[in-house]
């Protein structure tokens, strides 16, 4: 037969479920008070790094929005400045070929000139020459073929030329 239930086993009964719901309510309050602090804070931290991380990467996309405007850039001057460089490579070339040309043509001319001078030079030698080898031949068979009488009337004759100045002109 069962017997009821005496008044410390309902104590100890109630006194379990009292203590089973002191520890629910103080693990309760504990878990707020400790647990959820902690919690929010590290998801208010998580979130800050979120919102860091996005600002970061915001800032990123920009720099690189702008470091590849600045590549373009670049580009564009690289290209401008090959272009400049072939172009001013073009006209030095053309230059330097012009300047050749006018130093070969001026020392043509200068070389013309100085076969000219030669050439007139190389004929008053060669007509001195001419002259004095005549004069040689002339003299040596003139002692031979003129006798005084000759020689006499030749001067004269010469003499006269040249005061007449017949002799004069038709030489100059």
């Amino acid at each position: 037969m069962e017997t009821a239930p005496t008044f410390y086993e309902q104590l100890a009964q109630w006194s379990e479920i009292v203590g089973g719901f002191a520890f629910v309510v103080v693990a309760i309050v504990l878990f707020q008070k400790y647990v959820l602090p902690a919690v929010r804070s590290g998801q208010i931290a998580k979130n800050a790094d979120l919102v860091n991380a996005e600002e970061r990467r915001e800032k990123l996309t920009a720099e690189i929005v702008k470091a590849r405007a600045e590549v373009e850039a670049a580009d564009r001057d690289a290209r401008a400045i090959k272009e400049r460089a072939a172009t001013d490579g073009v006209r030095e070339r053309q230059r330097f070929i012009d300047e050749a040309r006018a130093d070969g043509e001026r020392v043509v001319a200068n070389a013309g000139n100085e076969l000219g001078r030669a050439r007139v030079a190389a004929q008053a030698q060669l007509r001195a020459d001419f002259l004095s080898r005549a004069l040689e031949l002339a003299r040596s068979s003139a002692a031979s073929r003129i006798d005084a009488g000759v020689n006499a009337r030749l001067v004269s004759s010469t003499v006269q030329t040249l005061l007449s100045g017949d002799g004069v002109e038709s030489a100059a």
